[in-house]
């Protein structure tokens, strides 16, 4: 098993530009995003330091989401799947997703594994289009 727990690649192109891709890529595998983070902005907001262009988005595919949900209650604790965008410089634009097979082998639940891993290649096709 690898020790990477998330799936990435670097996008060129404006830090926007990712940003749509992304949502856009995440649409046509059924993800919403309820919520997002935007990390540069807190940080500026309330500590006062300047950080580069950093959002997380909180996605999720409320089909796999429903199905873990009936079989293990707590998954919650582990939802949504992060995807978090990154400037590494001006034109390049790191786009990163949770591995949820990594993040979620703590859940001893065998009925979970199937759906963990669709989702899983659901996140993979996204980064791939990315």
């Amino acid at each position: 098993m690898s020790d990477k727990y998330y799936i990435n690649t670097v996008f060129e192109g404006s830090f926007e530009d990712a940003i749509e891709k992304v949502t856009e890529e995440l649409a046509k595998e059924q993800f919403g995003i309820p919520t997002q983070l935007d990390i540069t902005n807190t940080l500026k907001e309330k500590i006062g330091v300047d950080f580069r262009k950093y959002r997380v988005l909180g996605a999720c595919n409320p089909p796999s989401a429903y199905k873990a949900l009936q079989i293990e209650d707590k998954v919650g604790t582990m939802l949504p799947c992060n995807v978090v965008v990154q400037e590494l410089e001006p034109g390049k634009v790191e786009i990163a997703a949770v591995d949820p097979v990594a993040s979620m082998q703590s859940i001893d639940n065998p009925a979970l594994k199937e759906i963990i891993a669709d989702v899983k290649s659901k996140l993979e096709r996204v980064i791939a289009e990315c």
